[in-house]
């Protein structure tokens, strides 16, 4: 069924929708497009190369993969996420892509408009989230299955963008494009709401029981604001507050209510800081886009010192890229051992990111002088950490041993990776995290949830799903949305008789 109204937001009283989902990049895209009715099946003619799952999946052929039991499914796979769901949806959409094999899916999809869950999606722009901010990149990403979405292979779409396709290459703008067009082209934008900014997110508290008498007069007998607070129980809807920004730049507050809210926000609002002295000066960035635009308006050609680049994530890696093939020196800078196991360029193959790997053999030239000279603009330092910025352009750096080293340099690009900005809940959400009281972060302190419903294991009908809990790749957030849509549909219908007896609904039809 499709949205009642033209814009649901301004509605009064406030709407009242079975699920909310905050964010629009490919984690609110994909959740949507399952929770308007697609559901995946076992194709008539698939074969798994994992006999095991394969063998299990006969058993209810009959059956989507959302009706069936998720954690038997997943029991025994690996795979390059921690959460079980995730690695079970993606052997089924990618089998055996770690091995470097180009199996096809094993899934076909099929359209059911009975399993619809009302929902809508609120995003700060146009659906595809952060992509669009990365829509000048002049960077490419690796092309591969991995960045499409269920239903519009990536791959078929950019082959009808491109005149000819010289490499398996991709834009950040392309992918961009791509998430923007799949909306529309799957029938979902009617739950896309776009320009929305959340400015808080409560669960309300029902007023403490007025019922209990208090025959003390004494003002010591008085009940703290601490006492009624333990009495008051929390409602079961989340009130969300916000605002959306019309085309003549006015803002239109609205408020509604949400049964289920899903967290999809990702991790790229605020960048990480180092939080160093004088790490606020102009030629410090944490934003690979000005990097980018020094670079293509030729403020960095000719003769120049060098830029330094701090972190050994793939922000970091796609800087140096840039840098090396401009013919920019650097300075490459970060913390973490060569042989740490847990360095992202370990976990990705070679066949699919070679260009990663280029980066992670610069890393290693210090130790070997031959390699040294394939790369002479190229200066790694591992084990080292930024001690200090200085106005005359100098940067202190010191290695772990505390030997320091003062240097020259002409910008300096801070990218050791970025949090989830989720000022919209109470104290950020910290109570929400693995780590009680501490910010939410993609990789020391992801959001705890159920592993098999993706529900927050720290407040009932809140969910989470992509970076927030843990899965920085997009092959892997699907399997959020495959968990939370068959979870909501479970709750679902447990709730339906309910509100056929009652004879009313707010909610949106």
């Amino acid at each position: 069924m499709p949205l009642a109204e033209e814009n649901p937001l301004l509605r009064d009283p406030p709407l009242i929708l079975p699920v909310v989902i905050i964010g629009n990049g490919p984690s609110g895209i994909c959740l949507s497009y399952m929770l308007s009715g697609y559901r995946p099946y076992l194709s008539p003619e698939a074969l798994h190369p994992n006999r095991i799952l394969h063998s299990k999946l006969e058993e209810a052929r009959h059956l989507s993969i959302p009706e069936q039991d998720l954690e038997y499914l997943s029991e025994g796979l690996e795979g390059r996420s921690s959460n079980p769901v995730a690695v079970l949806f993606d052997t089924l959409l990618h089998p055996n892509a770690d091995f470097g094999y180009d199996y096809p899916s094993v899934l076909q999809w099929k359209l059911e408009q009975e399993h619809y869950i009302p929902h809508i999606v609120l995003g700060k722009g146009p659906p595809g989230g952060a992509w669009h901010d990365m829509e000048g990149s002049i960077l490419t990403l690796s092309l591969g299955d991995w960045m499409e979405l269920p239903g519009l292979k990536f791959k078929d779409w950019v082959m009808g963008k491109r005149r000819n396709i010289k490499s398996d290459r991709a834009t950040p703008a392309e992918v961009a494009s791509y998430y923007k067009h799949y909306v529309k082209v799957m029938g979902i934008q009617r739950n896309f709401i776009d320009h929305t900014y959340i400015t808080s997110v409560v669960r309300p508290y029902r007023e403490p029981d007025d019922s209990v008498s208090h025959d003390c007069e004494d003002v010591s007998c008085e009940e703290t604001p601490i006492d009624k607070e333990k009495k008051a129980v929390p409602k079961k809807n989340w009130k969300v507050h916000g605002y959306r920004r019309a085309a003549d730049g006015s803002h239109q507050a609205f408020c509604l209510f949400a049964e289920s809210l899903v967290l999809a926000t990702g991790t790229f609002d605020a960048p990480a800081r180092l939080e160093v002295h004088g790490e606020h000066l102009s030629y410090v960035s944490h934003s690979i886009a000005e990097f980018e635009e020094a670079v293509g308006k030729g403020r960095l050609s000719g003769e120049v010192d060098p830029v330094l680049i701090v972190g050994a994530g793939l922000t970091a890696a796609d800087a140096v890229l840039c840098a090396h093939n401009n013919n920019i020196p650097v300075i490459h800078a970060f913390r973490r051992r060569l042989n740490d196991p847990s360095l992202i360029f370990k976990q990705l193959p070679i066949k699919l990111y070679p260009e990663y790997h280029k980066v992670y053999h610069m890393m290693c030239t210090q130790v070997s002088s031959a390699a040294s000279n394939l790369y002479p603009t190229y200066k790694s330092y591992p084990e080292h950490f930024v001690l200090s910025f200085k106005p005359d352009m100098k940067c202190v750096l010191q290695s772990t041993s505390g030997l320091k080293k003062i240097l020259k340099i002409s910008m300096a690009l801070v990218l050791i990776g970025s949090h989830p900005n989720l000022f919209f809940l109470k104290e950020q959400g910290r109570s929400l995290g693995h780590h009680h009281n501490q910010p939410i972060s993609c990789k020391g302190n992801p959001v705890e949830i159920d592993p098999y419903t993706y529900e927050s294991c720290k407040e009932p009908n809140l969910f989470a799903l992509g970076p927030l809990v843990g899965d920085n790749f997009i092959r892997f957030l699907k399997g959020g949305a495959l968990a939370i849509t068959r979870c909501l549909e479970l709750k679902q219908n447990k709730t339906r008789h309910q509100i056929v007896e009652s004879g009313s609904d707010d909610r949106v039809s």
